[in-house]
């Protein structure tokens, strides 16, 4: 049986997540419908329903654990107008949109007179902490170079076509992404979580004013 605190704590979580994720999957089928690809949007990804966008598994390791993960967008390279440079604008789309959102809820923190809630301040202010903060490590997170995450799409773009194909031919089987990103996420887990915490951490006193280290 789960504790009070527990549920408390996830209650609002999820909503904070929920959001950073929707809003994540829609930028990368935004950016890709004006790039020329409609796969997303014909597929209903471009849309801030946060249901479309919803991995079962990944909901659930969002509410047991503290990793989840989004269904990610359905994208077709050859239909861009410039498929190298593109795919990097899309890719960094959801990084960008998770950023903004880190420095919207900032500015409220900053420059909104949250004692109108009255009694509610403190579950206001953690809700719009929290969302700097996840907003923040989304970002910082996507931006490592293993699929599929971000980076990776990015790298492989920015690579020379020889260390490209490389590169793409060390994660030919989307099993072995996942492998190489499980074990660096036990890595960060086992001591050098500081590789993330760093950025993080400054991404959020840039925002936000707010010190979380």
């Amino acid at each position: 049986m789960f504790e009070s605190g527990y549920l408390q704590i996830k209650l609002i979580l999820l909503p904070v997540i929920l959001l950073a994720l929707t809003v994540h999957e829609f930028a990368h089928a935004f950016v890709a419908n004006l790039r020329g690809d409609g796969t997303a949007k014909a597929m209903g990804r471009m849309t801030l329903n946060p249901w479309p966008h919803i991995d079962i598994i990944g909901l659930i390791c969002i509410i047991l654990t503290p990793f989840g993960w989004a269904k990610p967008v359905p994208i077709n390279p050859a239909n861009f107008k410039n498929p190298k440079r593109d795919e990097i604008y899309v890719s960094l789309a959801g990084v960008a949109a998770n950023l903004l959102q880190a420095l919207l809820f900032g500015l409220i923190i900053r420059f909104v007179d949250l004692t109108v809630f009255g009694s509610y301040i403190s579950i206001v202010q953690t809700m719009l902490i929290t969302s700097v903060a996840i907003n923040c490590g989304l970002a910082v997170f996507n931006l490592i170079p293993i699929p599929p995450l971000d980076g990776s799409h990015v790298l492989k773009e920015l690579l020379p076509y020889k260390l490209a194909t490389k590169y793409v031919g060390l994660f030919a089987n989307p099993t072995a992404g996942f492998i190489v990103l499980a074990g660096f996420i036990i890595l960060l887990n086992s001591g050098l979580s500081v590789v993330l915490t760093i950025p993080i951490t400054f991404l959020v006193r840039i925002f936000s004013g707010v010190n979380i280290s």
